[in-house]
């Protein structure tokens, strides 16, 4: 039996989470729930499941409990230390998951993590810990699962795919005016709103490449991306001696979720299996870098290191929330994280309070870039 506390209960992570909890009652036991505003859900959550420990961002405890006995509200830095939990799940977005997974880690525990902002601000500070985390996304754990049994120095690459996301098939012309609910439209995966617009722009795909080396060491020059529209092959591993190891799943997340909760048992899950005959065709592109300047964008901010992917990440997300609220345009997101990329100025060394401060910065530089933008329309 593995007790896991999942943070981010009610996004789409964290309830797919809890669709393998419940498949596999007999190994998972969810003793720690954490949400941010979907009261409603959280109840229904803690009726389930009867979890030991709770936080919510806004509920009074009365609202969410019930009447029910025993459960200790808890700051999340304190949750995931307890002695009740061994596993916790970050299925949090934003920097709000930094100081509970740098806890979780300190306190010797595994964290399956898909939490890609941590993964990015921070990575640096979490390599001391880089074997206890177990990775959520579908293109990570595809990674680890193709790279199990082969020593580093027979990998000469690793590859990620990526889909091209809602907007694939337009011009460049079309996507300067696309709307919010146009790009969020993916034809491959289910996701939440922030990710998804980042698929469309590949800034998603450049976080994974920062993702891959923080994860497994690779450097940046042995980390491809290739388009495949399909979304059936998640990643593959190229090997010395010309062979290509490659992991490929109908697009569920509960596949690589169970993975990591269960590792290293696999069992039988909830996902539909893949009918390659059904699909047909598999087809692979190279990327047009010029199309998608958020993925070069991110792959230099990795290369530069320091603070200047956390301030990638930040920059990202008030760009991609003013595109959702209207206040910006689709193609002014990846203009207005490369402006804030080339003001920043790093200093020295990232450690804890440089990347919180840098986070910091770039959030106000970036909404005053946007106040900016509006201004001129």
């Amino acid at each position: 039996m593995k007790r896991i506390a999942i943070l981010g209960s009610t996004g789409s992570i964290g309830r797919q989470t809890l669709e393998v909890a419940a498949h596999l009652p007999d190994r998972l036991q969810v003793v720690g729930l954490a949400a941010g505003t979907n009261t409603s859900l959280l109840t229904e959550q803690i009726n389930r499941f009867h979890p030991r420990f709770v936080w919510h961002s806004r509920a009074a405890r009365t609202d969410l409990a019930g009447g029910q006995e025993g459960i200790a509200w808890l700051p999340l830095e304190e949750m995931v230390i307890q002695p009740e939990v061994d596993l916790v799940v970050m299925a949090t977005s934003g920097k709000a998951g930094l100081g509970p997974t740098l806890a979780a880690l300190q306190a010797g525990k595994q964290v399956a993590i898909a939490n890609k902002e941590v993964l990015v601000m921070a990575g640096e500070l979490l390599l001391p810990w880089r074997g206890q985390l177990l990775p959520l996304d579908s293109e990570h754990s595809s990674l680890w699962q193709c790279m199990m049994g082969e020593r580093i120095e027979g990998i000469s690459r690793l590859v990620l795919t990526a889909s091209g996301g809602a907007l694939r098939d337009y011009s460049v012309d079309q996507m300067a005016r696309v709307t919010p609910g146009e790009v969020l439209r993916h034809p491959t995966w289910k996701m939440g709103k922030k990710i998804t617009v980042d698929s469309a722009t590949l800034m998603n795909k450049g976080l994974e490449i920062i993702e891959t080396h923080v994860l497994f060491g690779m450097p940046y020059d042995r980390i491809g991306v290739l388009l495949h529209r399909e979304s059936i092959v998640h990643a593959m591993v190229e090997l010395v001696d010309g062979m290509v190891k490659a992991a490929l799943s109908l697009p569920d997340m509960r596949l690589p979720i169970q993975f990591a909760l269960t590792y290293p048992d696999r069992l039988a899950g909830l996902a539909p299996r893949l009918d390659l005959r059904a699909i047909g065709r598999l087809s692979f592109a190279e990327v047009d870098w010029a199309r998608y300047p958020c993925l070069g964008l991110a792959v230099e901010a990795g290369r530069q290191g320091g603070t200047y992917p956390a301030v990638l990440s930040a920059a990202d997300e008030v760009a991609v929330e003013a595109f959702l609220r209207g206040r910006l345009r689709f193609l002014q997101i990846g203009e207005l994280v490369e402006a804030v990329l080339a003001d920043h100025r790093a200093a020295g060394r990232a450690d804890l309070a440089s990347v919180v401060a840098a986070d910091t910065w770039a959030r106000a530089e970036a909404g005053r870039l946007v106040e900016r933008a509006l201004e001129r329309v």
